[in-house]
């Protein structure tokens, strides 16, 4: 299943760093969350756009995760050449990560 199915997202972005909230529709999936969404595949799956550091933080009382991504908005929004290179693309690419769970776990 897809990340989005069981949580959504909230961006913000300052000079070229990017951060992503990934937020558990419901706080029973936070677990999934700890043990499938880490830095390291967050990294991974923005490997070529998110150029440093990923680092997660864990917000346990609102059951959700939020990466803090350096240098991955090519230099800073005013400073690039990409279209849209803001958090929320980046944000919803997230999202469409691929995660392990039961068919039963996945309901909202």
């Amino acid at each position: 299943m897809k990340l989005r199915d069981i949580a959504h997202s909230r961006t913000g972005d300052k000079g070229d760093t990017s951060n992503i909230s990934v937020i558990a529709y419901d706080p029973k999936h936070y677990p999934l969350l700890l043990a499938q969404v880490t830095a390291e595949r967050v990294k991974a799956h923005f490997a070529g756009i998110v150029q440093g550091e990923v680092v997660r933080y864990e917000l346990p009382n609102i059951a959700a995760l939020n990466f803090v991504m350096s240098r991955a908005l090519g230099g800073g929004v005013t400073r690039s050449l990409a279209l849209d290179a803001h958090g929320k693309s980046l944000s919803s690419a997230l999202l469409d990560l691929d995660i392990a769970a039961d068919a039963a776990d996945h309901t909202r």
